[in-house]
């Protein structure tokens, strides 16, 4: 696990070591930079296998040059699969080189970007790379299927930029940041970045799945030649699912997930809310470790007091199981004194998920690595919205509606472009809210799940240099979720994730855990503490809408993401954002309101 960064088109070693420097709680154990006439990688590596060496920007015995951020899980199967490479290290990282070499060599010529994803699709794992092979003069930028790791990228005069994080293009003084207020417009209605759009103009991501090529033209610039799909996801459900037949085989591909994810050098822990997907992962955890040779990993819960329903079902689960419990009761300043960190670290506008924060925290004292139980709800149907997809319509259009006329022709009118970061030319509400398998489609390509949930955990864990690790988005796992009837995931005669809920019953969790209902993950582990913060905000949450005047309307109903914007403008947009992350809330809210 790590920060990747670089530079195609005129490298600079210093704009290198300034990368890495302000994405080091990515890397904090070693960090480096390769460069050559052409292009400049910069890693921070934070070690979690083969801790001696797998030493980053890495080479092969051809020349090709690597960056990789994340976890190749059957790195152990390429390896052996490539017995005639001459490993030096033990690690993941030449296991992905060794199949790119034996790919080109395979070819005898460049490969295209389809032939990449060809050697790609044999990854399992969760990844972000680049990759310089200085015989064709090409740079790869790949993405995980699920976009589990985060890869950015932009062009700044004729140089391409890339990095794991959007702050890191602060390194390069020509770098201009400014508000995309289209891709703000459909975060504002959406409640996440739709497709690769960020909040920032010019700054977009790799697709989650897919592998693009860039070379230089006779003119040194960086130029776009071709992209490709690694793995797009698509729901497949079959006719008809029998608990008493399958519900054994869907939990056999979740265990199987934790103990792939078990894979490490350093110590696991469990991220334990005390719903269902957490304590899902708890109860295979003893199970799990037994068959990966591993230690059993410890749990860790935050929440506002220990009368919290999360702090209580999380007790409960980790006695039930024998594991050992670190709980944490949120400081009574915490909104106060994190919001900062969290905006900064998040790059979005979020304020509501500032658990996050402590609880990876505490975890990173402890271990390097994490599991959690993130995805279970885009595979399984678990929010409320998809248990009314008439009312979250209504709600959609409603915020499109409130949207300044420009924005709000623009994200209905079929003229959204691809070079702007848009998979889609249009995104109406209706269309995607049509059925819960168009709906869950949607929310799996387009945003809710890279986006937002895998782009929180991501950034607020690697924010104290811990890896997280997502048992729920195994390749085997999700597979299986893919082909459940839709009736099975959520309808008006069974229960929510009833599929998930059948095979959670073949474990030893208690059954009011397992039927315990969903409840929002930020309110519902520190709902007092917000309300109270929002309270005592109120002026200034109002001055901040009279700031962002044009999105007033489309804000009511979210005031928060007044505060959220303000503080993502102070550290993201303004001029040497980077240089006030530790300023209070009202220092920096105060400079962007008073202009």
């Amino acid at each position: 696990m790590c920060g990747i960064a670089g530079i195609l088109g005129q490298p600079d070693a210093n704009v290198l070591h300034r990368m890495n420097r302000l994405q080091q709680h990515r890397g904090p154990d070693e960090n480096d930079i390769w460069m050559d006439d052409a292009v400049g990688f910069a890693h921070a590596r934070l070690s979690i296998l083969d801790l001696q060496s797998s030493q980053q920007p890495m080479r092969d015995h051809d020349g090709a040059v690597m960056v990789l951020n994340g976890e190749i899980y059957n790195h152990r199967e390429l390896r052996a699969s490539h017995p005639s490479y001459g490993f030096t290290t033990a690690g993941d990282t030449e296991a992905v080189l060794a199949v790119h070499r034996n790919a080109c060599r395979r070819a005898n010529r460049p490969l295209s970007a389809k032939e990449h994803a060809a050697w790609l699709s044999t990854l399992d794992g969760m990844y972000a790379l680049a990759l310089w092979n200085p015989i064709d003069r090409h740079l790869i930028l790949a993405r995980d299927p699920m976009g589990i790791k985060p890869l950015v990228r932009t062009n700044i005069g004729d140089s391409l930029l890339f990095a794991s994080e959007v702050k890191a293009f602060q390194a390069h003084e020509d770098h201009r940041p400014e508000f995309d207020e289209l891709a703000l417009a459909a975060r504002l209605v959406w409640e996440y970045p739709l497709d690769a759009t960020t909040l920032l103009k010019g700054v977009h991501q790799v697709r989650p799945g897919t592998v693009e090529r860039w070379a230089l033209d006779g003119d040194g610039k960086a130029t776009f030649l071709d992209s490709a799909n690694i793995e797009r996801q698509h729901l497949n459900p079959a006719p008809s699912w029998d608990p008493s037949l399958q519900a054994d085989d869907l939990l056999e591909t979740f265990v199987e997930s934790v103990q792939q994810r078990l894979l490490s050098d350093v110590p696991v822990g469990i991220v334990l809310s005390g719903g269902l997907d957490s304590s899902l992962v708890a109860a295979v955890a003893h199970e799990a470790a037994e068959r990966a040779e591993q230690a059993v990993p410890a749990c860790w819960t935050v929440a506002e007091s220990e009368e919290n329903p999360d702090w209580v079902a999380a007790e409960r689960v980790a006695a039930h199981h024998d594991l050992v419990h670190h709980q944490h009761l949120l400081e009574a300043d915490a909104f106060e004194k994190r919001l900062p960190d969290l905006a900064w670290h998040g790059e979005d506008a979020d304020v509501t998920v500032m658990f996050f924060h402590p609880l990876f925290e505490h975890m990173a004292n402890h271990v390097k690595v994490g599991l959690c139980g993130q995805g279970a709800d885009e595979l399984h149907a678990g929010y409320p919205r998809y248990g009314d997809l008439n009312e979250h319509r209504a709600m959609l259009n409603q915020r499109m509606a409130a949207l300044p006329d420009a924005h709000q022709r623009a994200l209905l009118s079929g003229g959204l472009s691809s070079e702007e970061g848009w998979y889609l030319d249009a995104h109406a509400p209706s269309d995607a809210t049509a059925d819960l398998q168009t709906m869950l489609n949607f929310e799996l390509e387009h945003g809710q799940l890279s986006n937002f949930q895998l782009r929180l955990v991501d950034r607020h864990s690697m924010a104290h240099s811990l890896e997280v690790r997502v048992p729920f988005l195994g390749q085997a796992h999700r597979t299986a979720s893919y082909a459940l009837p839709m009736d099975w995931k959520r309808s008006t005669h069974r229960e929510e994730k009833a599929a998930l809920r059948r095979a959670a019953d073949l474990t030893n969790l208690p059954k009011d855990i397992v039927r315990r209902p969903k409840l929002p993950a930020g309110r519902a582990t520190a709902p007092t503490m917000l309300q109270t913060f929002l309270d005592q905000r109120r002026s200034q949450i109002d001055e901040l809408m009279d700031h962002y005047s044009q999105w007033k309307a489309v804000l009511k109903g979210q005031e928060e993401l007044a505060i959220g914007l303000g503080l993502f403008e102070a550290l993201h947009v303004r001029q040497d954002g980077h240089q006030r992350a530790k300023h209070s809330i009202d220092d920096l809210l105060t400079e962007v309101i008073s202009g």
